[in-house]
């Protein structure tokens, strides 16, 4: 029985609803979830108070139905941990009939219901339904209001990251102004879709969107694919040609790399920006245009003023507003969402016909350091379905550059923070070498204990009693 933590499936549609069984009885708790599970449930099982606590913990859930009286952890504690984590997650509380005072009260402290005992499985069904329909609505409207979001709004800005959220937010404030913005970030971050996601969201939304790269051309290039030029200002000029300002006008110029612009092009830019007026290369007559700017860059922009090499007026012209998009680690809860979004787009793309992806595919993507942020992460993704040739994205799809046969970065080389590297660990006693594995997974995978349990090898109920042995967290 597994659990799947994304709000929708790879193809889009609402994921199943999340059911946790608690029980002492570990037989009659199975019987359960198998009855639920035929009607499409996803549900785990939990064998008592304590280990259905310790779900509650790691995990989320829709609705949970808990057994009252228990050994170890009771029901009315497992309701009250179940809302603590949500809110919206509804408890449905078995009871035998000496205990039904109990129930009343596990109902007066937000218990959707109580069943019971002998428990009969249509009546579970029954109550799971009648509790679950409210649920499938929200989930419903979650996947409404992504859709809406994908045509509508923010399209390709993905993520649902704390970070990737508090950007997100940031844009909406800032979009239907006409403020400049400064984006930073590092190489491959998707700056540029951060810039469009401001344009398509901005009142000059049906004006052009021009973007260019200062670090590609020249200084002589620069000036005229940014202000134009009149036939004969140089050798080639043989006509007029309009730059980049005049061909946005009434929309929004994109300079990426500005920081890598020549500081005489910084000098006209900041001209440009003051008085609304660009001049074309070999002209003396002045055009005026309407322009929004925004800019990006992945250098320090103020280590660049210290050293000379970056105008610090210009500087405080172009960063009225400043964005700062994180690295893919910074944001690596993000990975399976990204993962989902690119498989779709790429197998639309490329005419292919995919299914899913492997446990296996998921936790190297998700063992990866990405230093090439999300750009490398898109690249990935669309190499594996063009190459694939069974309709299921597997190890055997991934790119030389993840080496898929390669243990873990973090496990193999050197463990993060003081704990040491490989070599470090020949002589040591097996139980510190087991506390330091378990502890670098755990980070691996962000906490995510079903997962680091799965790379390891080991059942969760081991994992948990290794956690607590060795006091991790």
């Amino acid at each position: 029985m597994s659990q799947s933590t994304a709000d929708t499936t790879l193809d889009g549609t609402p994921r199943s609803v999340r059911v946790l069984v608690v029980d002492n009885d570990i037989v009659h708790a199975r019987t359960m979830g198998e009855g639920l599970e035929r009607l499409g449930y996803h549900v785990v099982v939990a064998g008592g108070g304590n280990e259905g606590a310790g779900r509650l913990a790691a995990e989320s859930f829709d609705v949970v139905v808990t057994d009252l009286m228990m050994n170890d952890i009771g029901g009315l504690e497992i309701l009250k941990k179940a809302k603590e984590a949500a809110a919206e997650t509804e408890v449905i509380v078995v009871t035998g009939h000496g205990t039904i005072p109990s129930a009343v009260e596990a109902m007066q402290q937000g218990a959707f219901t109580y069943l019971q005992k002998p428990l009969d499985l249509t009546h579970l069904r029954a109550a799971v339904e009648k509790a679950s329909a409210g649920i499938r609505l929200r989930l419903q409207n979650i996947e409404l209001n992504r859709r809406l979001d994908e045509r509508f709004g923010f399209e390709g800005v993905v993520g649902s990251s704390p970070q990737m959220l508090a950007v997100i937010e940031r844009l909406k404030r800032i979009a239907p102004t006409d403020a400049t913005v400064l984006i930073q970030g590092a190489t491959g971050t998707g700056k540029e879709l951060v810039a469009q996601a401001i344009h398509q969201n901005s009142p000059r939304k049906k004006k052009p969107f021009v973007a260019l790269n200062c670090a590609a051309l020249s200084e002589n290039i620069l000036e005229s694919e940014l202000f134009g030029h009149v036939r004969g200002a140089f050798t080639d000029a043989s006509s007029d040609r309009v730059g980049k300002f005049e061909y946005a006008d009434g929309g929004t110029l994109f300079l990426d790399e500005v920081g890598d612009m020549p500081m005489a092009t910084q000098i006209k830019l900041l001209r440009v920006l003051e008085s609304g007026e660009i001049t074309r290369v070999g002209s003396n007559q002045p055009v005026r245009v309407n322009v929004r700017i925004l800019s990006a860059t992945n250098r320090d922009l103020e280590e660049a003023i210290a050293s000379g090499v970056f105008r610090s007026d210009l500087y405080h012209r172009l960063k009225v507003v400043t964005i700062v998009i994180p690295s893919l680690q910074e944001r690596a809860a993000d990975i399976p969402l990204l993962i989902e979004h690119f498989v779709k787009q790429f197998t639309k793309r490329h005419h292919k016909t995919i299914k899913g992806m492997t446990r296996a595919a998921r936790l190297k993507l998700a063992a990866f350091a990405w230093p090439g942020n999300v750009r490398q992460l898109r690249n990935v993704i669309e190499s594996m379905v063009v190459v694939d040739c069974d309709e299921t994205l597997d190890v055997d799809d991934l790119p030389l550059e993840l080496d898929p046969d390669a243990a873990p970065a973090a496990v193999v080389t050197e463990a993060s923070g003081d704990e040491p590297g490989i070599a470090a660990l020949v002589g040591r006693p097996l139980e510190e070498i087991e506390r330091i594995f378990i502890a670098e997974t755990l980070k691996l995978t962000g906490g995510n204990r079903e997962q680091t349990a799965d790379m390891l090898g080991i059942g969760e109920r081991t994992l948990y009693r290794k956690i607590k042995e060795y006091k991790l967290t």
